[in-house]
């Protein structure tokens, strides 16, 4: 129900189209995450091949970067509503299929990478549309609590969602499955029931100058422009996560069990930053404070890098978790803000094909750095990496650096 102030109020889920929006995504995200987890178990206990893992990842990932120049255009051309609620069906389907596959006792994995690949291409059309939907349904007063709690969403489902895939794939794999089918249902069925979320269309423009409108946005605006490469940049230098497995067999003696305390570290500090920015958003000075939050991303990989304590170790990891948390929601609210309805579509679309190449090259980068120099050599690197990128973005973005608020006024 919409609250009685909706059409003033600062708080997101007093907009009834807003809430509903993040229940459905809610489900949908921690569907993928079940799916995401029950496939790799599948894949590896088919193959024994740590590499069959990894073309896992890249069928999710080329999808985005392929279709990159068209999946933004359609989601500022067609009603975004339905984008979102045809993709996610498609995603159902390809979870269905995963169903039959285990049901008839396949044993090839060629049927899994393909539908990983349809998977991969229902979501790199279901992003820009979803992410571009947010500033249509509040208020600009309550942008940022809305990409707050967006931002929330996606760090419970990715905290908890790869815990309860473990948990029902023991179970059976068909267990695992049917309740990612039975949320994909359910997030259907709530984007489906969302009011028509006005949008805006650019009139008369020819089909290359649509299709690039995104990039060419990206670089016409300082702002967006320094936000999008600040998180690339970051990332890229970060990719610590990759190297987890390292640190709790090896330096930090852990095991499984610690491995998954270092996993969902960094989301505990997340959603701890979420809470609080939810009851004490941003009003001042956003800027230096998404340049800070880097700069703790970058501070905590560092003392990760360097820690043989298990308990100094999780704390930084729920530190960078924190910082991550204040630069996303700094610079997710800014990039909405400084971004043309009739574009945002397309400039979300850049914006996840960087986000998505800088964590996928940053654990390249941490992985073939430890090999040529050592596993803490790499992390610390990074840590002190991202610090300068910090520094460096905050000198050469002066707009970015004097962002004030974070409620378009």
């Amino acid at each position: 129900m919409t609250h009685p102030d909706a059409a003033v109020s600062p708080n997101a889920f007093h907009h009834r189209a807003f809430l509903l929006y993040w229940i459905a995504r809610l489900f949908a995200s921690f569907a993928v995450q079940i799916v995401v987890v029950a496939i790799g178990w599948k894949v590896y206990a088919l193959t024994s091949d740590p590499f069959a893992l990894g073309l896992v990842g890249l069928m999710e990932f080329m999808p985005s970067v392929v279709l990159v120049l068209f999946t933004g255009a359609v989601a500022d051309r067609f009603e975004r509503r339905l984008i979102v609620s045809a993709c996610l069906a498609l995603e159902l389907l390809c979870v269905i299929g995963f169903f039959a596959h285990g049901w008839v006792g396949a044993r090839e994995v060629l049927p899994i990478y393909g539908l990983l690949l349809v998977l991969g291409v229902a979501r790199a059309f279901l992003g820009p549309s979803l992410q571009a939907m947010v500033p249509n349904m509040v208020p600009r007063v309550a942008l940022s609590s809305a990409v707050s709690w967006t931002s929330a969403s996606w760090q419970v489902a990715t905290i908890g969602g790869p815990v309860v895939g473990g948990l029902l794939f023991g179970l059976s794999e068909f267990v695992a499955y049917g309740t990612a089918i039975a949320m994909f249902v359910l997030g259907i069925a709530l984007m489906l029931a969302l009011p028509m979320v006005p949008q805006t269309a650019r009139q008369g423009e020819s089909t290359w100058d649509s299709v690039s409108a995104g990039f060419r946005y990206v670089f016409t605006n300082r702002i967006v422009l320094g936000a999008i490469s600040l998180d690339l940049f970051a990332v890229l230098l970060g990719g610590a996560v990759a190297l987890m497995p390292v640190y709790a067999k090896d330096i930090l003696v852990l095991g499984p069990l610690g491995l998954g305390l270092l996993r969902s570290a960094p989301g505990i500090g997340a959603i701890a930053v979420t809470l609080w920015l939810a009851t004490f958003p941003i009003k001042s000075a956003a800027g230096l404070k998404m340049f800070a939050g880097v700069g703790l991303f970058g501070l905590g990989t560092l003392v990760f890098g360097i820690s043989t304590s298990p308990a100094l170790s999780i704390a930084m990891l729920a530190l960078m978790g924190a910082g991550d948390m204040v630069s996303v929601y700094v610079r997710e609210t800014l990039i909405q803000l400084a971004t043309p309805d009739d574009v945002r579509g397309r400039v979300s679309a850049v914006n996840m094909v960087f986000v998505g190449a800088s964590n996928e090259l940053g654990e390249f980068r941490a992985g073939t750095m430890a090999a040529l120099i050592g596993v803490i050599p790499a992390v610390v690197v990074g840590g002190v990496g991202t610090m300068l990128v910090a520094f460096a973005w905050a000198a050469m973005f002066p707009e970015l650096r004097k962002a004030e608020r974070l409620d378009g006024s």
